[in-house]
């Protein structure tokens, strides 16, 4: 085995072995859904991506974001943008908000984003992407890292050498999505390239993997085949916080957190927006799947609009669930 994980430090931040993260996703990884993944084990958490232009002009929303508890440290703030001095104006603000960590999304793949050159739109322009990096890097006192793709699509799988010129703008670790941008989420992640990297004797940052991790004992078959110094979950993590925790939880103890995750939320923000936050988790929660003609139930739950209809809902299938 390959032990890497060991000694991983990404700044001053020192992880356990074999650390498990939670990636930053949009419209799920609030401090809600943060704090409940960080109670189950997860090693570091991220925050919903940030847009470098919304952050400098002061938008109330993208600002919102940058609220952090110190109860979810370590903590990293991602950014995104294709404009180098709003990038490195964000950056300083997003220092301000005092996160273990600024994260610079390289990777994202939607047309809204990538499309404008922004996010993973900027493996198109690596000279670009570099500066960008390079700035960031000098203008902060805080770990910058960096998130991206094994390239554009598959004719351009250039994260090999990408990695090198990133470590060289001073990044502490890099995290790589097994996929190309053309692929989006589809297919398979290719982790052989990511192992490549890792394997690199000129790279000495922390290399991160992610890509279809859909349980603890998938990332420990990642630590062990490809010497990655952390594992990153994303998708797999949607209304299942506890994929962190060894633990075998009842079916009854999981509607318990989903149940908890509504409560957060809504104290949080308030009824409306909390239940909209919490509606994403229970579509693609893991623990509904299988149960007979449910989709009548699931219409219901995700049109329920108050707290004590979602709840009654909610009673309604642990009532189900125990007479299977």
């Amino acid at each position: 085995m390959t032990n890497f994980a060991d000694e991983m430090k990404i700044g001053t931040v020192e992880f356990g072995e074999k650390p498990v993260f939670l990636a930053p996703m949009e419209d799920v990884t609030d401090i809600g859904f943060r704090l409940l993944c960080k109670r189950f084990g997860a090693a570091m958490v991220y925050t919903e991506f940030v847009s470098a232009e919304a952050l400098i002009r002061d938008v109330k929303s993208t600002i919102q974001k940058l609220t952090i508890s110190d109860t979810e440290r370590p903590v990293g703030i991602q950014i995104y943008g294709r404009d180098i001095e709003a990038m490195v104006e964000a950056a300083k603000i997003v220092e301000q908000a005092g996160p273990d960590v600024i994260d610079l999304n390289f990777g994202c793949p939607v047309k809204k984003v990538a499309g404008k050159g922004a996010g993973a739109g900027m493996l198109q322009n690596i000279p670009k992407m570099l500066e960008i990096t390079q700035k960031v890097v000098e203008a902060v006192k805080l770990p910058v890292t960096v998130k991206t793709r094994l390239g554009w699509n598959q004719q351009q799988l250039i994260i090999t050498e990408l990695a090198e010129q990133l470590q060289d703008c001073g990044i502490q670790a890099l995290t790589i999505h097994g996929r190309t941008r053309s692929q989006m989420y589809t297919g398979e992640a290719d982790w052989t390239l990511i192992g490549e990297v890792k394997r690199n004797p000129r790279i000495h940052i922390p290399i991160i993997g992610n890509g279809d991790i859909h349980s603890l004992s998938e990332a420990d078959a990642a630590f062990e085949k490809y010497g990655v110094d952390a594992v990153m979950i994303g998708r797999a993590t949607f209304g299942a916080p506890w994929i962190f925790s060894h633990e075998q939880l009842t079916l009854d103890e999981k509607i318990d957190i989903l149940e908890e995750l509504l409560r957060i939320n809504v104290e949080r923000i308030d009824e409306k927006r909390g239940i909209l936050h919490t509606r994403r988790h229970l579509a693609a929660t893991p623990i509904f799947k299988g149960i007979p003609d449910f989709r009548q139930t699931r219409i219901k739950m995700l049109r329920a609009e108050t707290m004590p209809e979602l709840l009654s809902i909610l009673k309604e299938v642990r009532e189900r669930l125990t007479s299977i």
